[in-house]
């Protein structure tokens, strides 16, 4: 019998109401493999930001049952370098090794907590100079949509709490599971690039071109030896204009991109297919095997092999 993940949200005083829905309609919908449980600091009401309050059904105790803790995000009015003692109480109360994950402005709360000491992390790109000012020793990447620094996560703003919590189904359960989450949600499965592309920027000319046809162009040619001469000639801009146009879109450089959807469409191949790993590179455009097995490991953690035993859709 497929054991079930308990996950277990903490709202906090002044917490965002849509953040706070993100964990129990994604996990929600990965077909019973999670329970979603919501609590507070006391078991009371909970302020939102917005114009009214929620009941939850737990208090602190839910925490340390829980086998992932997501700390909804509060208004950045409300945080602090440090954190009210009921608050660090029920921190207190996760158990060692529990996977802990913060949405938004929650990363400041696991900061004060002590969480992310020696860790990578990110919160909302317009708080991560107030972020960096709290709390200089924490290596904060305000770029990237979430990071992953097992067993804590944290995640950029608003809808970034939707890509951290599909990138946990698809770590506990494969792609296929977090595809079928995201197309039951009506949401993106994985969304290039991170945080820069939705940062405000000057306006661009008018009739600058986009790079997306480029984009659609390369993922129906994976397998081939794409260059960034290629891509620029096919978008019709120079090297130095694509790129620096690619980035501000993407968020990522034109090469960094395309590792990403190499890697995903070889994560699909090892799930849904008996493909030899040298043929699943030579298809999604690695040289070699070994090329693969470098950039699955440098993403994910694994091999091509242990990915497959995981993952594969007859398993």
């Amino acid at each position: 019998m497929q054991r079930v993940e308990r996950v277990v949200v903490l709202a906090l005083d002044g917490v965002y109401p849509f953040e706070l829905g993100i964990p129990s309609r994604i996990f929600g919908a990965a077909d019973g493999r999670y329970e979603v449980l919501t609590c507070s600091v006391d078991g009371g009401p909970v302020r939102t930001n917005a114009d009214f309050s929620v009941t939850v059904e737990h208090g602190p105790e839910a925490l340390a049952t829980a086998d992932t803790v997501v700390i909804a995000p509060i208004a950045p009015a409300s945080v602090s370098a440090d954190i009210p003692d009921e608050v660090r109480a029920a921190l207190a109360r996760i158990r060692p090794g529990t996977r802990i994950v913060s949405i938004c402005t929650g990363a400041f709360v696991l900061a004060a907590a002590g969480l992310l000491d020696g860790r990578r992390a990110t919160t909302h790109w317009q708080v991560a100079d107030h972020f960096r000012r709290m709390f200089p020793h924490i290596d904060l990447d305000p770029d990237v949509l979430f990071v992953d620094d097992d067993p804590v996560l944290t995640s950029a703003g608003a809808a970034s709490g939707v890509d951290v919590c599909l990138h946990l189904v698809r770590k506990d359960h494969g792609s296929r599971l977090a595809n079928t989450v995201a197309r039951r949600c009506v949401v993106p499965p994985f969304r290039d690039g991170g945080q820069a592309q939705y940062i405000e920027q000057p306006v661009p000319e008018t009739g600058a071109a986009s790079t997306a046809a480029t984009r659609t162009w390369a993922l129906e040619r994976l397998g081939e030896p794409l260059t960034l001469s290629d891509l620029a000639a096919h978008a019709r801009m120079s090297l130095r204009t694509f790129a620096r146009r690619f980035h501000d879109e993407v968020g990522v450089s034109p090469g960094r991109w395309l590792i990403q959807q190499r890697v995903a469409r070889a994560r699909h191949l090892l799930e849904s297919s008996d493909l030899p790993v040298d043929h699943i590179a030579g298809q999604v455009g690695f040289a070699t095997g070994a090329s693969l097995r470098q950039h699955l490991h440098a993403a994910i953690g694994v091999s091509p092999q242990a990915y497959r035993r995981t993952f594969h859709s007859t398993r």
